[in-house]
């Protein structure tokens, strides 16, 4: 079985010194780098736009995996794939025609995915098998970092695990929200491939960040 993927969200890190930090999770062991875009309409907070991923992308050389918590998403696509993301995951209330944004995602030369609130169900997708290349749940309501796992999202997991087997499609399964050393362990029991976590991995200083991703893939 093939490792668990670990993907600091920068959310946690600290943006005084955004170059540095992502430098030393990439040194300690992280498989991507998440960039959390939220736009205060979507979702009740403000982040970064893709000027912070251009100038982030110098510092790394793993995948920077874009969440785009933004409405409306499409005319935003380019300028990000622009930026240096490699992965860019849209959620499905984000945009009219789901399936064509997923295409252009892919024309542009990004992987497209497809990210569900708590409340979304997974059938969404389950005739676009074919333009997926990652499915992330959310197991907290997205819009802040530091909240508590929804275990109720475990069955959401197991769910589009069974899905994306059945498809025989080479699709990776994130989790993000919540995830801990202690809930991580679940998220991959039911299936997950790939976490994001945010303090979890930036807790305690560069110093922790090796050890921190560790226990996140249960070393």
């Amino acid at each position: 079985m093939s490792k668990t993927l670990i993907a600091p969200s920068i959310l946690a890190a600290d943006f005084a010194r955004l170059g540095e930090e992502v430098r030393a999770v990439q040194a300690a062991g992280a498989d991507w780098l998440h960039v959390d875009v939220m736009d205060g309409h979507f979702v009740p907070n403000i982040t970064i736009g893709p000027d912070v991923v251009k100038a982030l992308r110098p510092h790394v050389t793993i995948p920077i995996d874009v969440h785009l918590m933004i409405t409306p998403a499409d005319p935003f696509l380019d300028a990000f794939r622009d930026a240096g993301a490699d992965i860019l995951s849209v959620h499905p209330e984000a945009g009219p025609h789901l399936n064509r944004t997923l295409r252009h995602i892919r024309k542009i030369g990004a992987k497209a995915g497809v990210v569900f609130n708590p409340s979304t169900d997974p059938d969404v997708i389950e005739y676009m098998m074919d333009d997926v290349d990652l499915v992330l749940v959310m197991s907290v309501n997205p819009g802040f970092g530091g909240q508590s796992f929804m275990t109720s999202q475990l069955k959401k997991i197991e769910k589009l695990r069974a899905m994306i087997d059945a498809s025989g499609k080479d699709i990776q399964l994130e989790v993000d929200g919540g995830v801990t050393a202690l809930t991580a362990p679940q998220c991959i029991a039911a299936g997950a491939t790939a976490l994001v976590a945010g303090s979890a991995v930036f807790k305690g200083g560069a110093d922790a960040y090796a050890a921190n991703i560790r226990a996140l893939r249960g070393a």
